[in-house]
């Protein structure tokens, strides 16, 4: 395959550059006429022509991001543009630069004679299963609008969740890599100072002094391999959380966590809650939704737990009945479902239920935050205590020797 730049003219009369992989040059123009352009010039690439791939360097599009694109689509659908004219407006203005690039594609593929739906499909990356079997079921029923704007719906209630994550982890890492800082500058230039004092007067130093100063020392020879290390376990860790026994690994702890166990279940029942409202909104069937939600859990745990209910639910089990069995979903959760399962109205309980434990979990963060927050200075003074009292200590002993003669 050879790389054409390419300048071209589409149908809005818009001026469009960039570049195309074709097997031959007549080829190259077959696909840019395709779709719907102009072209004016074409050309083989130089290597200094080329389009360096810098995708992996941005950022992938947020909840918020794909909202606010959901909220544009259905304004400028329901102001009579075409769905190709509503993409390539919309991907001029996105300011995200992969999602625009993949709602540029779709648009391509649209006037080559895909479905939305399909198009989207190729671009798995970007856009969720929840996202395309929305906008698939939306263009099936003739309701795209209606589809878009629950998923913008839905997108904002994710974003806000993920808000209020962000903002309360910001605190506590802010205050635990100033008290890292703190206590490295302590043992680093603090400690050898008082040490070499202390070797000019002589005497055996108490045990504590002793244990710091070895610490320090340490610190001091082996500070570079330490900070190796931890960016070392960092990377790891995050290489491992993504495998299946570190997805199993990190779900464990965090259910078990005694802080943070709570927030996560009420996080995980607000978004099942919330997704399958969604899903079952749009037409989509218990089996297939179930699918889909299993698919937006963080936690591997719930994501099986979903999964098998899915298998059983298939088999005529009720929904709630599954969930009480999991053992990780609150009461009210499968409580909720069992009354909307006999009432016929489960997408309604759903919403409810959704809306409840968002609530909870704004609640719960706020609760999660007043109770760190003390905990990490108290941990911070018992250690700079610890450090600075195995300073004072020899001297405080000093004294007391002079005091008895």
């Amino acid at each position: 395959m050879t790389t054409y730049s390419y300048v071209a003219i589409d149908r809005s009369g818009k001026e469009s550059k960039g570049s195309i992989e074709a097997a031959s040059l007549s080829r190259a123009a077959d696909e840019l006429k395709k779709g719907g352009l102009t072209v004016a010039t074409l050309s083989e690439s130089g290597t200094l022509d080329r389009d360096i791939d810098l995708s992996f360097l941005e950022a992938k599009p947020k909840a918020r991001d794909f909202s606010v694109f959901c909220r544009q689509f259905v304004s400028i659908i329901e102001a009579g543009v075409s769905v190709v004219s509503a993409l390539d407006m919309l991907a001029e203005q996105t300011e995200n630069k992969r999602l625009s690039g993949a709602i540029q594609d779709c648009k391509v593929s649209i006037q080559k004679g895909e479905t939305f739906a399909n198009s989207l499909k190729k671009h798995r990356d970007i856009f969720s299963d929840l996202f395309i079997t929305m906008v698939e079921v939306g263009e099936a029923s003739g309701s795209l609008e209606i589809s878009m704007t629950r998923m913008a719906e839905q997108e904002e209630k994710t974003a806000k969740l993920s808000s209020i994550m962000k903002k309360a982890s910001i605190y506590p890492i802010i205050v635990t890599i100033v008290a890292i800082g703190v206590i490295i500058c302590m043992l680093t230039f603090v400690v050898p100072t008082f040490e070499n004092m202390f070797s000019q007067l002589g005497g055996e130093l108490p045990a504590l002094t002793q244990a710091i100063i070895s610490i320090s020392k340490f610190i001091q020879h082996y500070g570079a391999v330490l900070f190796l290390l931890a960016i070392a376990l960092v990377v790891g860790g995050r290489y491992y959380r993504k495998t299946e026994s570190g997805k199993c690994f990190f779900g464990k702890i965090f259910l078990k966590m005694p802080l943070v166990s709570k927030l996560m279940i009420k996080t995980a029942s607000a978004r099942f809650s919330r997704t399958l409202a969604t899903l079952l909104a749009a037409g989509i069937s218990m089996i297939d939704a179930l699918q889909i939600v299993s698919g937006t859990m963080t936690n591997i745990y719930f994501r099986d737990a979903l999964l098998a209910a899915k298998e059983q639910v298939t088999m005529g089990d009720p929904l709630s009945v599954c969930l009480k069995q999991s053992g990780l979903f609150p009461p009210l959760v499968f409580h909720m479902t069992g009354i909307g399962e006999e009432s016929g109205n489960i997408e309604e309980m759903m919403t409810r239920l959704a809306s409840y434990y968002e609530d909870e979990v704004e609640q719960t963060t706020a609760q999660l935050m007043a109770a760190l927050e003390p905990l990490i200075i108290i941990i911070l003074a018992v250690v700079v205590g610890t450090i600075i009292f195995s300073v004072v200590l020899p001297m405080m002993n000093m004294y007391s020797a002079l005091g008895s003669l």
